[in-house]
């Protein structure tokens, strides 16, 4: 049974802004803690520089935004796209000027970050959204940037949240980051002892991370012989088409011109 699930409408229904501002509405917000993640807390201790630019996307009640702000740094980003709980969140922390808090869509913000936490941001999107996270993450972080936290290492019978493997983010996250760590947390919360990884990943800014959008989902059939010729291209480390076969996420040496994208699809 998933003791974590979060639905009060139906699960087929758009994860979208108006679905995330229900749960909080109606306080049905199963997958919160209700404090700072202990691998989250251990990791956070262990950071030096207190101005480093963070960011916590789809942030929630975002315990680790507190409790970044109680060890003293300075320069905490986070962002949401549920105006109720955006409400509350501007009104906790109006006297503070070392938190900046958000309302919008993660995929449409803009910046620079030096660490990006994960907390239970990836398992509320739809997994067709994968590889557009990567390539967003990607794109947020500083050169050497840091994307950290925690990621399930197993399925739920009713989603949102959204499951997964380690082979799974793996091949996901392959090439456009090192892997610093990935393995199961030690000190989970009790819920979630033994089915979550905690992860420390650095970008790679040696390679050109691309999504291209097709316009239009394709057959798997199709979409594997576009992944095949997308992978024979020279320079190209990692193809990732995602789960609807709409897009497409590849690392590349070199940046892959789109009108020889367009090409190989026509």
């Amino acid at each position: 049974m998933n003791k974590e699930q979060c639905c009060t409408t139906a699960c087929e229904s758009s994860l979208d802004q108006n679905y995330w501002d229900i749960q909080y509405k109606t306080k049905t917000t199963g997958w919160d803690l209700g404090q700072i993640a202990p691998p989250i807390q251990n990791f956070i201790n262990s950071l030096e520089n207190k101005n480093s630019r963070i960011l916590i996307p789809g942030c929630g009640n975002t315990y680790e935004a507190e409790y970044l702000l109680e060890k003293g740094f300075t320069n905490v980003t986070v962002i949401d796209i549920a105006p109720t709980l955006v409400a509350v969140l501007q009104k906790k922390f109006a006297n503070n000027p070392n938190i900046n808090i958000i309302l919008g869509d993660f995929f449409d913000h803009k910046g620079k970050y030096d660490l990006i936490i994960e907390q239970t941001f990836f398992c509320a999107l739809p997994p067709f959204l994968r590889q557009k996270y990567v390539w967003k993450m990607h794109q947020l972080l500083a050169e050497e940037g840091i994307l950290a936290g925690l990621l399930f290492n197993r399925t739920f019978e009713v989603s949102p949240p959204f499951g997964g493997s380690q082979k799974e983010y793996e091949l996901l996250f392959k090439d456009a980051f090192s892997f610093l760590k990935l393995e199961i947390a030690k000190n989970s919360a009790t819920p979630r002892a033994n089915s979550e990884l905690f992860f420390k990943f650095k970008k790679n800014s040696t390679v050109i991370v691309q999504l291209y959008n097709f316009g239009r989902s394709f057959s798997n059939d199709y979409a594997e012989t576009i992944s095949g010729k997308f992978t024979a291209l020279g320079n190209v480390l990692n193809v990732s088409m995602n789960s609807n076969f709409s897009e497409i996420l590849i690392v590349s040496k070199t940046e892959i011109p789109e009108e020889l994208l367009e090409q190989i699809i026509s």
